[in-house]
């Protein structure tokens, strides 16, 4: 995987932080959601305000398809949403470090489970850029929203997720 992702304007952003590798999965599994510097930053400064944060991949509708990012346990997950993945923001904030004890924090990134299905071919990246944040997500009132960038992932890394299905609200204890 690159440790930058391209921009439509030809410029690159580098990547900051990789969803953390499933229990029994080995470790060069392609993460299916990573955060840019910029999105990371901004993830941080939120968590510093509110605590600990959780995003969820909005459909459509009034907020087209943005990332919206919610206090954590805020948004209700529904059983057939899917966990992309816990980024690993490495170590911060005591408030919103993963659970067990974990010293990174993390961060779950859900999306509906039509919409994964949609894009199950595709690497989420979760990017900030300057602008307003949509209805209900928390960077709404700091200038800057996020936004969903997409890298497709080759025939290799495809066949290396399929061995290890992401999780549904239905499988977890959320």
């Amino acid at each position: 995987m690159d440790d930058v992702c391209g921009l439509p304007s030809g410029g690159s952003v580098r990547i900051a932080a990789r969803a953390a590798t499933p229990g029994g999965a080995p470790d060069d599994l392609p993460p299916r959601v990573v955060a840019t510097e910029p999105a990371v930053e901004l993830i941080r400064e939120l968590v510093g305000r509110h605590g600990p944060v959780m995003f969820h991949q909005s459909g459509g509708c009034c907020d087209g398809s943005a990332p919206m990012c919610y206090p954590d346990g805020e948004f209700r997950v529904g059983q057939r949403d899917v966990l992309v993945g816990e980024l690993d923001l490495g170590d911060d904030d005591d408030e919103a470090r993963a659970p067990g004890g974990s010293s990174g924090l993390r961060v779950r990134v859900w999306i509906s489970g039509s919409q994964f299905a949609t894009w199950k071919h595709t690497q989420l990246v979760l990017d900030a850029i300057p602008g307003r944040g949509s209805g209900f997500s928390l960077e709404n009132p700091t200038g800057k929203r996020f936004l969903s960038r997409a890298r497709t992932f080759d025939e290799r890394e495809l066949a290396a997720l399929e061995a290890f299905p992401p999780a549904t609200g239905a499988d977890l204890d959320v």
